[in-house]
């Protein structure tokens, strides 16, 4: 753990003020959950991520979906990319989401584009430094709340990811998203 040399006190009704430039640095925003942890005399407090919570079925379902459409799979919390699996998986893995995907996130919308029919390639992560032929990405909306999202994406010159494939993104998202229901 970093100390800030931040200090605050704890207010009457046991409320404690997270500082603007920490809010801005961990991207938490009003509303975000937060879990508390404790050790001894620490208090912890960490953003809330649902999907990372299904590390073991994340991975078995990136893994799942990279047999199935043979395309790099992708499965993020509303941060960072929490696994992938196919070919770049390292390039991609645990990285901080680029605005761009924060804005589809937002949106909750699914978005399919082919580089090779003038589609717009959407960076999934801030420094990205895959070549990115076409994509899907589709949100994990559970409760009308966005928990992230699964895309998938190909990087062989020229490919195309066809509609079906769109179908079984969607499926892997809403399979994802009644694990909350």
């Amino acid at each position: 753990m970093k100390a800030t040399g931040i200090v605050r006190r704890i207010d009457e009704l046991g409320r404690v003020v997270i500082p603007k430039e920490i809010r801005r640095t961990l991207r938490l925003r009003e509303g975000d959950p937060l879990e508390v942890f404790t050790d001894r005399d620490e208090l912890m407090l960490k953003k809330y991520s649902p999907i990372a919570s299904l590390e073991k079925i994340g991975e078995a379902t990136a893994k799942s979906l990279n047999d199935l459409s043979g395309h790099l799979a992708i499965i993020c919390d509303t941060d960072e990319v929490l696994t992938a699996c196919g070919e770049g998986k390292k390039t991609v893995a645990n990285k901080e989401l680029s605005a761009e995907m924060d804005k589809i996130l937002k949106e909750r919308r699914s978005y399919l584009a082919n580089l090779s029919e003038g589609g717009d390639i959407i960076p999934i992560i801030g420094d990205n430094e895959l070549t990115v032929t076409a994509q899907i990405i589709v949100p994990i909306i559970s409760g009308g709340d966005c928990l992230g999202a699964v895309a998938l994406l190909a990087t062989e010159e020229g490919a195309k990811i066809e509609q079906g494939t769109m179908k079984l993104a969607q499926l892997t998202a809403e399979l994802l998203a009644n694990q909350f229901d």
